[in-house]
């Protein structure tokens, strides 16, 4: 788990260690809002491994940002990697398969707990034991269950929120935690009234491992 921070400290996206010199993050994460292009990753820190996205971990920086070359304003292929100066100790999470509706997923982040904006993001990493929801819980433009996923938001109780883009969903396999989302967006304000939309990482596996040789 890895908080995106800016270089004073501020919360912007969460993002997962996938290798020891690579995350894997939203792509809105790492787009510019006013030009809509790729982000100097000389304005972002990675805090890597800790609970406390204030302190504990490692603190790395980024030279790189890979941006999904399909992505767009409406968040189709929601997804970026971040390439770090250097090798981090941190121990990566494996890529798993995509999970069926119904399965069991954990999301993390550190994202806004009121569920809505302009509240202060919490200092601790938060989690949601949730699960995969029907499609027809997702009801945006275009919605794509092969690329995406669409989250449970336990009736109206629970969800992932501003400030928690890019994060992990993983689901308990073998043994160990297996990446299987990124938090991509929501569909309502407040964060809970509606299911969750993450782009489904499994999906992108050729295409991380094309670009992570």
């Amino acid at each position: 788990m890895a908080s995106m921070q800016s270089r004073s400290g501020g919360q912007h996206c969460g993002a997962s260690l996938i290798a020891r010199q690579w995350l894997v993050t939203a792509g809105h994460c790492v787009t510019d809002g006013d030009t809509l292009g790729v982000e100097d990753p000389a304005l972002y820190q990675f805090r890597i491994g800790s609970t406390d996205r204030t302190r504990g971990g490692e603190l790395a920086e980024a030279d790189r940002f890979i941006r999904h070359e399909g992505w767009d304003t409406n968040l189709h292929n929601d997804i970026a990697l971040v390439h770090l100066t250097k090798p981090v100790h941190a121990r990566p999470v494996a890529i798993g398969a995509a999970p069926s509706t119904g399965a069991k997923i954990r999301e993390l982040g550190w994202g806004s707990t009121c569920m809505q904006h302009g509240c202060d993001d919490p200092v601790t990493l938060q989690q949601l034991d949730t699960a995969v929801a029907e499609h027809s819980a997702c009801t945006v433009p275009d919605f794509d269950p092969a690329r995406q996923l669409c989250t449970d938001n336990k009736g109206g109780t629970a969800n992932a929120c501003y400030g928690d883009s890019g994060g992990p969903a993983v689901v308990a396999a073998y043994g160990r935690w297996l990446l299987v989302g990124a938090t991509s967006h929501g569909q309502s304000d407040p964060c809970v009234a509606k299911a969750g939309v993450y782009t489904n990482v499994p999906f992108y596996a050729d295409w991380i491992a094309a670009h992570t040789k």
